[in-house]
């Protein structure tokens, strides 16, 4: 699942795809801004049917969060 959330955000984000980890700050590593966050997550709930609540986009930080997410959404 990891992977696929890294995909995604290289999709949006101008990074290298080897550089992004669990733990790399959305904001601060990556530099998503909140338009990115927004999109990154229409693409998640596009790609996997599913609905990413607007409370949990405040609690994702990091990507290893989406990931955490998604397997939790998809178990």
């Amino acid at each position: 699942m990891l992977e696929t959330v890294k995909e995604i955000i290289c999709d949006y984000v101008e990074t290298d795809i080897d550089e992004i980890t669990a733990e790399s700050s959305l904001r601060y590593d990556i530099g998503a801004t909140s338009f990115d966050l927004m999109n990154i997550a229409v693409e998640i709930e596009e790609r996997f049917g599913l609905s990413v609540p607007d409370n949990a986009l405040h609690r994702i930080k990091t990507v290893g969060d989406i990931a955490e997410l998604l397997e939790k959404a998809t178990a």
